[in-house]
């Protein structure tokens, strides 16, 4: 996928991974809306992308608010044309510090699964719909090793990331033939705030920065033209296998 020119629609972009990607898509030319709850940050982000010379826009929502779905959608396509590439990054652990299933909230674990799984659904049902009308699209969901492997203590991230997973081979099976494509990553253990709100004693210097994994996820959106629709990526197993 040629990024120049393209229209890139980011969630949770004020910080992190997504202020990273923010950076990477338009230093490769495309148009960048990011999306945030915040509007301070978000601001941040956005006025760094721009005295770097690239396209971003501010656009400040909730995912996991159902009325907020349709208006990021029709804003960032107002902003910056049709969206081509749609990245379902925002994320929250639901609980934090993080505790046992027996001791977490039923609430919790819903706002966790608005957030992290049926967030991205009503923005992928708009916004791919959209992509198969102009028959090109891509959808990247971020995910975690907590999708695969049964972590204590994060069941209700771990279940809503796994959730987002298969959501993305169903969506890979239903859109084939569509010319829009789904693929699921797994970052690996970043340096970001919402690590250090899960493992406060972790040791910084293991964890990978946000923006070598930025390049990492831009090399499999380059690439995604060659992956199975649906496929679930490791970014670091990709970065070694392309080298």
């Amino acid at each position: 996928m040629d990024m120049r020119g393209l229209g890139a629609l980011v969630t949770g972009g004020s910080r992190g991974l997504g202020a990273a990607l923010g950076h990477a898509l338009a230093e490769a030319g495309a148009r960048v809306v990011l999306v945030a709850r915040q509007r301070g940050p978000l601001d941040e982000v956005v006025e760094a992308i721009r005295r770097r010379g690239g396209e971003a826009h501010a656009l400040v929502a909730d995912v996991g608010v159902k009325e907020d779905a349709h208006r990021i959608a029709g804003a960032a396509a107002a902003l910056v044309g049709d969206i081509a590439l749609l990245v379902n990054n925002a994320s929250t652990l639901g609980v934090a510090p993080l505790r046992p299933l027996m001791d977490t909230d039923c609430e919790a674990f819903e706002a966790a699964l608005a957030v992290n799984v049926v967030g991205p659904l009503r923005l992928t049902k708009i916004v791919a719909g959209a992509m198969a009308l102009h028959g090109r699209g891509l959808v990247v969901n971020i995910s975690s090793d907590a999708a695969v492997s049964a972590y204590a203590e994060w069941g209700a991230y771990g279940a809503s990331k796994a959730a987002l997973d298969h959501l993305g081979r169903i969506w890979g099976a239903e859109l084939e033939g569509t010319n829009v494509r789904i693929v699921t990553v797994d970052p690996g253990e970043m340096d970001t705030r919402m690590h250090a709100d899960a493992l406060p004693g972790a040791d910084r210097a293991t964890l990978l920065r946000p923006s070598l994994v930025a390049q990492r996820i831009l090399s499999i959106v380059r690439a995604a033209g060659a992956l199975p629709n649906g496929a679930r990526v490791e970014a670091s197993r990709f970065a070694e296998a392309a080298s």
